[in-house]
C-alpha cells in the first residue's frame, strides 16, 4: 500500500476545536504525513456544516500580486478571504526577514489556518533567489547520489521552513533529457521516467524530513513536451504507454509519502479532450495508483487553460474533475473564484459532495479535523 494513504491520519491529534488560524504555528501546519505511524484517528464529535462561501474558499491557492508585506490591499483580501493558501513568487521576496514577517501577517489575517506555499525547484525555478541564492538544477542535482539529493533536499527544506513555509511545489517528476531550457529540461531529475521519479522522490523525502510538505508534479506527465504557459499542449500517447509512464516516474515519489501531487495542462487524447488539470479521467487515473492525498492544478492563469476559458469557470470545472485545490497566481480573481464555485454548487452544475471531499483532503493536509468545516 502506497504511505501516501497514510495521510488521514497526519491529523491525528492536531484538531482543533476552534479552527482559528491566528492560533496555530506555522510548524503545526502543512505537515507531512508520517507514513510510519499513521497516529489515532481522528476525532469523533458532532461536525459544524462551514458556509458554502468558506468551503469553497479553502480550495484555492492563490498568489499575492506584487505584494511584499501583509498589510498590502491585495494579501490582506485574499488572507481574510480565508482561502486554503497561498503561493509567494518571485515579486513578493526581498529578504528572509521580509518573507517570515509577510507570512506570520497573513497567518494574522486569515480566519482560519493557512497553507504558505512557494515553487521553489532551485535551478532556473528559484523564487527564492534573493535569499537561497544560486542552487543546482534538478539535472545537475540528479547526477548525484540518491543519499546526497535528500540530503540536498533536507538542507533545502529547513530553509523553507525556517522561513514560514509549509509547502513546497516541488519536485517535478517528469523526465526529459532534452533541451536544458525547454518548458521542463533541465528542471527534471533525469531522462527515463524510473530514474526521474526515484531521484525526485529522494529530494522529496528530504523536504519531508524537514518538515515541508513535498508535491510531486506534473501528473500525469509533461516531460519533452511544448510549454503549457503558451497554449494548448496535446500528446497522442497510447494509453497504456501513459499509464506505463506515469506509474514508473510517479510510483516512487509517492511510495516516499508525497502528500500532494499537481496535475499537468496537457491534453492527453487517450484520456479525454480536456487539459489534464480538468479532466475527470486523469484524475481517476491518479486515484487508481492508491493516492489519497490532494491533487492540485498547475497555475490556472496559463494560456493552454485562459485561451479557452476564464480563471473561474476553469476553477469550477477543476473542482468537478477531481481536483482539491486549485492554484491561480492572480490573487484578484480569488474572490471570483469562490463565487464561481458557490454558484456551480447552488446550481448543481457542481456536487457538494465533490466540495466536501476537496475541503476534507485540504483540511487533513492542514492538520485540521475535517469535522471542524464538513458534514458528510
Amino acid at each position: 500500500m502506497l504511505g501516501v494513504l497514510a495521510l488521514a491520519g497526519a491529523a491525528g491529534g492536531a484538531c482543533s476545536s476552534s479552527g482559528e488560524g491566528n492560533t496555530a504555528s506555522p510548524s503545526a501546519v502543512g505537515r507531512t504525513a508520517d507514513t510510519t505511524n499513521p497516529g489515532p484517528p481522528l476525532a469523533t464529535r458532532p461536525c459544524r456544516q462551514a458556509p458554502l462561501e468558506a468551503r469553497a474558499a479553502t480550495v484555492l491557492v492563490v498568489g499575492l500580486g506584487d505584494a511584499t508585506t501583509a498589510g498590502n490591499p491585495l494579501a490582506s483580501q485574499v488572507a481574510a478571504l480565508g482561502v486554503g493558501g497561498v503561493i509567494v513568487l518571485r515579486p513578493n521576496v526581498v529578504n528572509a526577514a521580509q518573507v517570515r514577517a509577510m507570512g506570520d501577517g497573513l497567518r494574522q489575517r486569515s480566519p482560519r489556518r493557512l497553507l504558505i506555499a512557494v515553487d521553489e525547484e532551485g535551478g532556473r525555478v528559484s523564487r527564492l533567489r534573493p535569499v537561497l541564492g544560486a542552487t543546482p538544477s534538478a539535472r545537475a542535482l540528479g547526477l548525484r547520489p540518491l543519499s546526497v539529493i535528500t540530503d540536498v533536499g533536507a538542507e533545502r527544506g529547513a530553509v523553507l521552513r525556517d522561513l514560514g513555509f509549509d509547502l513546497n511545489f516541488a519536485p517535478v517528476v517528469d523526465a526529459d533529457g532534452g533541451s536544458a531550457g525547454a518548458a521542463i529540461g533541465d528542471r527534471s531529475f533525469a531522462a527515463a521516467p524510473a530514474e526521474a521519479g526515484k531521484r525526485a522522490g529522494a529530494f522529496a523525502e528530504g523536504l519531508r524530513r524537514a518538515g515541508v510538505t513535498p508535491t510531486a508534479k506534473h501528473f500525469p506527465g509533461q516531460g519533452g513536451l511544448a510549454d503549457s504557459h503558451d497554449g494548448r499542449v496535446v500528446s497522442n500517447t497510447p494509453l497504456d504507454g501513459l499509464k506505463a509512464t506515469a506509474a514508473a516516474g510517479f510510483t516512487p515519489a509517492l511510495e516516499a509519502g508525497v502528500p500532494v501531487v499537481m496535475m499537468s495542462h496537457v491534453t492527453y487524447t487517450a484520456l479525454g479532450s480536456l487539459p489534464s488539470s480538468l479532466e475527470p479521467a486523469a484524475y481517476r487515473l491518479l486515484r487508481s495508483f492508491g493516492f489519497k492525498g490532494v491533487a492540485v492544478t498547475d497555475a490556472l492563469g496559463m494560456s493552454a487553460i485562459t485561451d479557452q476559458w476564464s480563471i473561474p469557470q476553469a476553477a469550477v470545472m477543476a473542482i468537478a474533475a477531481g481536483a482539491d485545490m486549485v492554484l491561480a497566481n492572480q490573487g484578484n480573481q480569488a474572490t471570483a473564484m469562490r463565487d464561481a464555485i458557490v454558484a456551480a454548487v447552488s446550481a448543481g452544475r457542481l456536487p457538494e459532495a465533490r466540495l466536501n471531499e476537496a475541503v476534507s483532503r485540504v483540511l487533513l493536509l492542514r492538520g485540521e479535523d475535517p469535522a471542524t468545516m464538513v458534514c458528510g
